[in-house]
């Protein structure tokens, strides 16, 4: 008995001093901020779990966005068994054992068990390949959570049986109620100090500078809260701590220079723009006050990875080669040191020729797929692979390209009911220009000039033709 009541108190101690994130876990589906696309009245997931009806699913999302409050959430919810474990601490004996587990619960109390497995991403294919039978007979139900994509990560076969729910980051609006929340259960209700700077300019700089992350965002707070304590004064009654932008901005180590969430969207807009204007002066510019701002680098080599496909595409083609460098340079490097790659993306982005054939092709694409232009496989292109393939006549027709000597040949590769559209139609910009040429000599354009040929067009990438 005395053991117990250690226990209970150590865990009553334990709780009061954990993290105010993980004080704050929600512990139902309506206390869960964000994520309405998935837990909104009559959305796929909250019917699934308040019918307990729910199979094996992987959570995919950044960090910060609940995906282990939601695996709890839903164990809770459910008459199963909860098993925890971590993918980068787990091995296949670990596996085994909760399988074996799961085997006597259900034999002995007619139970089931939720197997929870965080970062399942980092699970090898050993692993996977012995948890698979579990969950193929339902004995498991498996809740995976990951922050990389799972159609790289994830065994085909364990996937195949899961259902995919994908996590947003948490808006800005979102975030300002989680922080909130964490000012209410840190016992500050006061309305902080009057005009620029105050609790609500506080709240707003907060939000951006989390980037969609509620941990980090909670994180931050918790380090603002105790700024405002000591700023207070040692005893200081709760109504007389007021947090102030000055407070966030310590926690985060940056100066916000006021930029709230109009600022965030416009700064971020004036940046991009001033990139696909070909200023590189005005990209630095707007890459430094983001910075000054505290924003989160990776945003910002988000932003860039976009832009090099959207705004440049094929008119310089190592435009995303640089931009994904830096975006890998910031994860490797961080700031401050990060601010020198990401600068040397601005400016290549801003230097390089422009084109949005690329996007414009893909939308174009999309819109005749979306208006129910989804026609069949040519059979010549289709696959080949086993022998009742074969005796459809699969593949029958099809026109091997490297057979001919120019690499190319005259075949369709559209469904009939979208033949000869064109989605892709070059730009005379840089390399692209190239690429406008050698398909107008195959007939699949009109015929062009030639193209730019200065010194700003890109070298022609590895075992690209140079006609």
């Amino acid at each position: 008995m005395s053991g117990d009541l250690f226990s209970a108190a150590a865990d009553e101690l334990a709780a009061a001093s954990a993290p105010l994130a993980d004080r704050l876990r929600p512990r139902s589906l309506e206390e869960v901020v964000g994520q309405e696309h998935l837990l909104g009245p009559g959305k796929p997931m909250r019917v699934l779990v308040e019918a307990d009806k729910l199979s094996s699913v992987v959570l995919w999302g950044p960090p910060g966005t609940g995906k282990t409050t939601l695996a709890r959430l839903i164990a809770g919810a459910s008459s199963a068994h909860l098993e925890a474990r971590s993918a980068v601490t787990s091995t296949v004996k670990d596996v085994r054992e909760v399988i074996a587990g799961a085997q006597a619960r259900l034999g002995e109390r007619g139970r089931r068990t939720i197997l929870f497995l965080d970062e399942v991403h980092r699970f090898n294919k050993a692993q996977q390949d012995a948890l698979l039978p579990a969950v193929e007979t339902g004995l498991v139900i498996l809740i995976g959570a990951t922050t990389e994509n799972p159609g790289f990560s994830v065994n085909s076969a364990l996937l195949s049986r899961s259902v995919l729910f994908r996590l947003e980051p948490l808006n800005d609006d979102a975030l300002v109620t989680l922080a909130r929340r964490g000012l209410a259960a840190e016992g500050l209700t006061s309305t902080g100090p009057p005009g620029d700077g105050g609790l609500e300019e506080a709240l707003e700089v907060l939000a951006v500078a989390a980037a969609g992350d509620g941990r980090h965002l909670l994180t931050t707070l918790e380090v603002a809260i105790s700024l405002a304590r000591a700023r207070a004064g040692a005893g200081a009654p709760a109504e007389a701590i007021d947090l102030s932008l000055v407070d966030v901005e310590g926690a985060m180590g940056a100066k916000a220079v006021r930029y709230g969430v109009d600022a965030h969207y416009d700064v971020a807009s004036a940046f991009i723009k001033s990139i696909r204007g070909s200023d590189p002066d005005a990209g630095l510019y707007w890459l430094a006050r983001m910075l000054e701002a505290g924003e989160d680098p990776r945003f910002i080599a988000r932003r860039l990875v976009i832009s090099a496909s959207e705004d440049i595409g094929e008119a310089d083609p190592m435009a995303l080669v640089v931009a994904t460098a830096g975006a890998q340079a910031v994860e490797l490097v961080g700031l401050p040191e990060a601010r020198i790659n990401l600068a040397q993306v601005v400016v290549h982005l801003a230097q390089a020729p422009k084109s949005n054939r690329a996007y414009l092709g893909i939308g174009a694409a999309l819109g005749d797929v979306g208006r129910g232009l989804v026609g069949e496989v040519p059979p010549p292109l289709r696959d080949t692979s086993g022998q009742a393939s074969k005796r459809l006549g699969h593949g029958v027709g099809y026109r091997y390209p490297h057979d001919d000597p120019s690499g190319w040949v005259d075949q369709q590769y559209l469904p009939d009911v979208v033949a000869g559209r064109r989605y892709y139609q070059p730009s005379q910009h840089g390399y692209e220009g190239r690429v406008a040429q050698r398909l107008a000599a195959r007939g699949a354009l009109p015929s062009v000039e030639q193209p730019d040929t200065t010194s700003d067009q890109p070298a022609t990438p590895a075992g690209e033709e140079t006609t």
